[in-house]
């Protein structure tokens, strides 16, 4: 799966991504460090890469519709989380996609689980 980890995700989770098998790029080494949401959402877009974020904002399916997207991941942390709790997030979303693929979608991952938005067809 192509990825785009925003950029409180850390090498880390970039690490853990890729050894899953993962296509993983960052916004961090592609100088996109500080753009307005809406235009990483479009650059994710454009590219086909699902968002993995820690911004609710991206949650905002009117704002940011999952459907013209590869897919938004968010990792649900208390704010200022720490690396760990970072990172048990990234190993929850591995641990999810491996038993469902996800689509254009909007994940919230939590955890113990996953939280799918369901557009309204």
């Amino acid at each position: 799966m192509k990825l785009k980890l925003d950029e409180h995700i850390g090498d880390r989770g970039a690490e853990l991504l890729r050894a899953a098998g993962h296509d993983v790029a960052t916004v961090r080494a592609q100088g996109l460090g500080g753009t307005t949401d809406e235009n990483l959402f479009a650059v994710c877009a454009r590219e086909r890469r699902v968002l993995i974020t820690l911004d609710h904002d991206f949650g905002q399916v009117l704002r940011f519709p999952p459907e013209q997207s590869a897919g938004i991941v968010i990792l649900e942390t208390a704010p200022r989380a720490q690396a760990d709790t970072i990172l048990a997030r990234v190993r929850d979303f591995i641990g999810a996609v491996r038993e469902r693929t996800l689509g254009s979608e909007l994940w919230i991952v939590e955890a113990g689980r996953v939280r799918v938005h369901q557009t309204d067809d």
